[in-house]
C-alpha cells in the first residue's frame, strides 16, 4: 500500500500487557526480572480498566487489569487466563491527521481519538490492518511521560 502523505509513525511509546492480577503483574516485574520503577496503578473507568507502567530505561510496559466483566481487556482475559501481550503503541504527532491518514489508506480504526493512560489523546487500528497486532497511536505526551 503506497502512503498518500508523508505521515508515519513515531517512536515506540509502550508495550500494552493484559492481566488478570494487577498486583501480582508487578510484584513478577519486580521480582523476576529486577524493574524498580513501577507507577502506583490508578483506574480509568471510562475504560473499564486499571493500569500501571513499568518504566524501562527504553521504554515502558502497560499493565492493564480489567475493571469488570464489561471491560473490553475483560474479554482478552476470558480468552487468554494468563494474560498476554494486548497491544503496541506508537506516538504520533498529531492524533487527528493519523485518524484521517489511517482512513484514507484503508485501515478500520476503532472508535474516535479519546484520552488514554499518558493523559494524551489516543486510538487504535484494527488487528487485521497489522498483521494481527492491535496498533494504538497516542499523540506524543507534551512533557515527558
Amino acid at each position: 500500500m503506497k502512503p498518500v502523505s508523508e505521515f508515519k509513525i513515531g517512536p515506540l511509546n509502550h508495550v500494552g500487557v493484559a492481566v488478570p492480577d494487577l498486583e501480582a503483574a508487578c510484584e513478577t516485574y519486580r521480582t523476576l526480572y529486577g524493574a524498580t520503577d513501577i507507577t502506583t496503578p490508578f483506574d480509568m473507568p471510562e475504560q473499564g480498566v486499571k493500569v500501571c507502567f513499568v518504566n524501562l530505561p527504553n521504554s515502558q510496559i502497560e499493565l492493564i487489569e480489567p475493571l469488570s466483566v464489561e471491560s473490553p481487556i475483560a474479554n482478552f482475559i476470558t480468552k487468554n487466563p494468563k494474560g498476554g501481550q494486548h497491544h503496541v503503541c506508537f506516538e504520533v504527532d498529531d492524533i487527528d491527521q493519523a485518524v484521517e491518514e489511517m482512513g484514507k489508506r484503508g485501515a478500520t480504526v476503532l472508535g474516535k481519538p479519546r484520552i488514554g493512560a499518558h493523559g494524551t489523546p489516543i486510538v487504535f487500528v484494527h488487528p487485521k490492518n497489522s498483521n494481527g497486532v492491535l496498533i494504538e497511536l497516542m499523540e506524543t505526551p507534551k512533557e515527558a511521560h
